[in-house]
């Protein structure tokens, strides 16, 4: 580390790597949380609770899931536990998709294209675009935008870690802002709407329902990260020098002729395949509308198409570039893009399986319910404003997030506590779930336990050999203080002015009836 790691901040933080490098895996977590949940039951089912399930009128009462018929039931229905698991199909079936495009090399050269059209003025809020739009291809941003914006910078004759950590803090750090819907949406959507129907089992939860909160906040962190960039973060590297091997310096290396001609035929596939998509919609009589003619509402085919609709977008124009530019010879090459895809979700996959168990068992104690109602409670006594409450998760999902970095398994542990609790606060799941993703991206390029936080130390020591773990932290700090303050208030401000979170989305729950 340099000098860096002498300050407090980089100190206190890497206490919190050590203690977080000793908490087991997430799929671990949730297979203790399962027994605790287990022996939970067993000790409550014991207890007479004065509080009302909204869902029945009458005194809540946990459920022993420790009790023979319990656990023989528990078994019988395992299987279709994991495999009923909606996060689970959402995920897999969108990543095949997007394995064609990332694979093919469609999105790498797509992003290659942007980056290198871009007069130098404008390098910096670009190589951010790039890098939120970068979320649609899962990890593409960490593997390709940030090497590839400090190959850039270091081009332009600007400071390649300057370049690195602009792409950093629109890759990791402003994680969940987006014009593009990507497959993060439906997969936290369905977490949410499981965790929501601990209270309301009738409710759904539209898949978009933080998309035009994301959008707008696009702009707001492309703001954040140009302005730090380059009137903070480049300026206080103008005396490192950069030191590292001419040779193991990464060059740029533009498109040939023959991948600008796939590129070109591929994007023009996209665009046809979204013109369709319109087309269809349009009419009255669309078959992708409900019977009351409506596109928005839950029960639309359009609504329960979002996956379908992001896995065609992506296969289709992934493998034209990918036959086009040569990188496909046959089907079988398109096929093991899609099976390099799932070789990616193998992890996922096996943290699922035990994150089914879990939340199964959860909602099934009827733990969940007691806990939010029993913590809407003590909440209401304290008379928190609504709005501190929001801060106040915002603040509490950033903390874990320095522990735990998987915001998939970081949802899967707090929404079935955050959310149902919040409901009977008002709140909606809607806005929970965006305070949920605020939080979660604004700390994620300040914690050494992200996966990806050491390669990124790896990107930078290409340039300047001294690079250590207190180097980038002290590059990314600026940036995710500054995001969460940021991006906290700009909540505030949308939020009062009643704009939208996204499609069906509210700011408040309304039981039915």
């Amino acid at each position: 580390m340099d000098n860096a790691s002498s300050t407090w901040t980089t100190r206190a933080l890497d206490k919190i790597e050590v203690v977080g490098n000793k908490l087991p895996d997430p799929a671990i977590i949730f297979l203790v949380c399962l027994a605790i949940v287990w022996v939970a039951s067993a000790i409550f089912s014991q207890v007479s609770f004065e509080a009302i399930d909204p869902r029945t009128g009458d005194a809540i009462v946990v459920n022993n899931l420790l009790t023979g018929d319990s656990l023989a039931s528990f078994l019988s229905r395992m299987v279709t536990i994991f495999t009923g698991f909606a996060p689970l199909g959402v995920v897999l079936v969108a990543m095949l998709g997007v394995g064609v495009a990332e694979h093919s090399g469609f999105i790498s050269a797509g992003l290659k294209r942007m980056l290198d059209s871009t007069p130098n003025s404008l390098l910096t809020p670009m190589v951010v675009l790039v890098a939120i739009v970068s979320h649609t291809a899962t990890d593409a941003g960490y593997v390709l935008v940030i090497p590839l914006a400090g190959v850039i910078f270091y081009a332009m004759g600007r400071h390649p870690l300057a370049g690195i950590a602009a792409a950093f803090a629109g890759v990791s750090g402003g994680f969940c802002a987006n014009f593009i819907p990507s497959a993060i949406d439906p997969l936290l959507q369905s977490f949410t709407q499981t965790a929501a129907q601990i209270i309301d089992p009738e409710i759904q939860v539209n898949p978009l329902n933080n998309w035009f909160f994301n959008s707008a906040s696009s702009l707001l962190i492309i703001a954040i990260a140009w302005y730090l960039t380059d009137k903070v973060i480049e300026p206080r590297l103008k005396d490192v020098e950069v030191d590292g091997d001419p040779n193991d310096i990464p060059k740029f290396a533009e498109l040939t002729a023959e991948q600008s001609r796939a590129l070109r035929w591929a994007s023009l596939t996209m665009l046809i395949g979204v013109i369709i998509l319109v087309a269809i919609l349009v009419p009255e009589s669309s078959p992708l509308r409900d019977v009351q003619g409506k596109l928005t509402s839950f029960k639309a085919p359009i609504m329960q198409s979002i996956v379908p609709l992001i896995f065609l977008l992506f296969l289709l124009p992934g493998a034209v570039y990918g036959y086009l530019s040569g990188t496909y010879q046959s089907t079988k090459d398109m096929i093991n893009s899609m099976t390099k895809a799932m070789h990616g979700m193998s992890y996922y996959i096996v943290m699922a399986f035990f994150c089914a168990l879990f939340i199964d068992a959860f909602g099934k104690s009827n733990l969940g319910a007691l806990m939010a109602i029993e913590g809407a409670e003590v909440l209401k006594a304290l008379s928190l404003p609504t709005m501190v409450t929001v801060i106040g998760i915002i603040l509490l999902t950033g903390f874990v997030n320095l522990f735990v970095g998987s915001s998939s398994a970081k949802w899967a542990l707090l929404g079935p506590i955050f959310v149902p609790m919040l409901m009977q606060l008002d709140i909606s799941p809607d806005l929970t779930q965006i305070a949920y993703r605020i939080g979660d991206s604004s700390t994620n390029i300040i914690t050494p336990l992200m996966p990806y936080f050491p390669l990124v130390v790896v990107y930078c020591q290409r340039y300047v050999k001294s690079t250590g773990i207190g180097t980038v932290l002290s590059l990314m700090l600026p940036f995710s203080i500054s995001i969460i303050v940021l991006w906290s208030i700009f909540l505030l401000i949308y939020w009062g002015l009643g704009i939208p979170l996204g499609i069906q989305s509210s700011y408040l729950y309304t039981p039915a009836g």
